[in-house]
């Protein structure tokens, strides 16, 4: 049976090369990093060319690189550290209503403390409104966070016009870039972020490491308090083999992206295409330009039947897809994303995204278009809603 790997922007597969780079740090330099010894040394030595390498990737400084244990932590950390640095400016903090979970998850629990937030409502397209977000801003706003691209639809927002609106107002900016890392060049000093989320294993690097950019000179809180790691901003053992690998995945992403890129998407617009074209009664969604749109991305949705029937269908086929975000999959409410973009929970329901990789080929785009008519045609058989003729039933 066919294995086919279609979920790409839950993560991607360790890049051999990237092991090889990581190995010695797990069996030979395997000091603490922070010890004194030639032991940590070493690892120090390590940690340090891998925050070198990384900044002069996004055009950062090695000082404005902080690692973490990934987007989930750099996200909270961005948020949190921000408005207890800056609560006597003020408790005012805006974001689009389409973020991941882990900011709109902090978002709520700092709801609780007393903080205001303001969700900014995005198009049909996923595009966050520009208009409501200048008329939300206040006295006390201190941040505007919105996703460089987003996770579920891949549709990339404009982050450096929201830079500029911001910036006329004196407040700070956060983008979380983890799915756009990889796929787009980013280049924080041109971008003008104040701050910017990443993780490795989104572009074949290793999970449980990642990174928060943060602009010298921006007031910024720990997250988690211990010994003096991070400039004493982070507390906890470094992860070596995990910067290390780190460095090495963006470095080799970073130097093939253009074709890797222009390859993926020309995978998905074949993809797009044939559903569209095949399958009636399904949506994509997101971004219609595909320069607008991550190169990986095709979300769908089909109307009549459960996502979660065709996922479990496609997995027995060998197809791993996705039905959601990978931090919500498993959750029985439609997805907050696809709301926001006025979706009916019906729909929101019936919703698939597919994500590709450079590992893909056309046979396999071929092969899951095909699988995915049957599947489809089969599973609307069984519905109450649909005839064979794709007529809508009287019930």
């Amino acid at each position: 049976m066919k294995r086919i790997y279609l979920d790409h922007a839950a993560t991607t597969k360790l890049d051999e090369r990237v092991f090889e780079k990581m190995s010695p740090y797990f069996l030979e330099v395997y000091g603490n990093a922070n010890s004194q010894h030639g032991f940590g040394r070493d690892a120090q030595k390590a940690v340090d060319e891998a925050r070198d390498t990384i900044a002069k990737l996004i055009g950062a400084k090695p000082n404005e690189i902080y690692f973490t244990s990934g987007g989930t932590e750099s996200d909270n950390w961005a948020i949190r550290g921000t408005v207890k640095a800056l609560k006597n400016k003020g408790n005012h903090v805006i974001m689009s209503s389409i973020e991941h979970a882990a900011m709109l998850t902090t978002a709520k629990e700092l709801e609780k403390e007393g903080v205001e937030v303001s969700l900014i409502g995005v198009d049909s397209e996923g595009f966050i409104d520009l208009n409501e977000l200048k008329n939300a801003i206040r006295p006390t706003t201190v941040l505007i966070s919105c996703m460089y691209a987003n996770n579920e639809i891949g549709t990339i927002e404009p982050i450096a016009e929201i830079v500029k609106i911001a910036k006329e107002h004196g407040i700070l900016v956060h983008t979380d870039a983890v799915q756009a890392m990889g796929a787009i060049d980013i280049n924080v000093a041109d971008l003008g972020v104040d701050m910017l989320s990443f993780s490795a294993h989104k572009f074949n690097g290793p999970k449980g490491v990642g990174a928060l950019y943060i602009k010298n000179g921006i007031p910024m809180a720990r997250l988690i308090s211990g010994g003096h790691q991070e400039r004493t901003r982070r507390g906890g053992t470094t992860n070596v083999p995990g910067v290390v690998g780190f460095a090495e995945a963006l470095k080799l992403t970073k130097e093939t992206m253009k074709e890797d890129t222009a390859y993926v998407a020309s995978l998905r617009d074949r993809f797009i295409s044939r559903v569209e074209e095949e399958i009636p009664f399904s949506k994509l969604n997101g971004a219609r330009d595909t320069s607008k749109r991550l190169p990986s991305n095709a979300d769908f949705s089909f109307e009549f039947i459960e996502g979660e029937s065709i996922l479990f269908s496609l997995d027995i086929d060998g197809i791993a897809v996705s039905s959601g975000s990978a931090c919500s999959s498993g959750s029985l409410e439609p997805s907050h994303v696809l709301l926001a973009i006025g979706l009916s929970e019906e729909k929101a329901h019936g919703t698939i995204r597919f994500s590709f990789g450079k590992e893909n080929t056309i046979e396999e785009v071929d092969y899951v278009v095909d699988t995915l008519k049957s599947t489809i045609q089969r599973l609307r058989e069984m519905s109450p809603l649909f005839n064979l003729k794709g007529e809508i039933k009287n019930v």
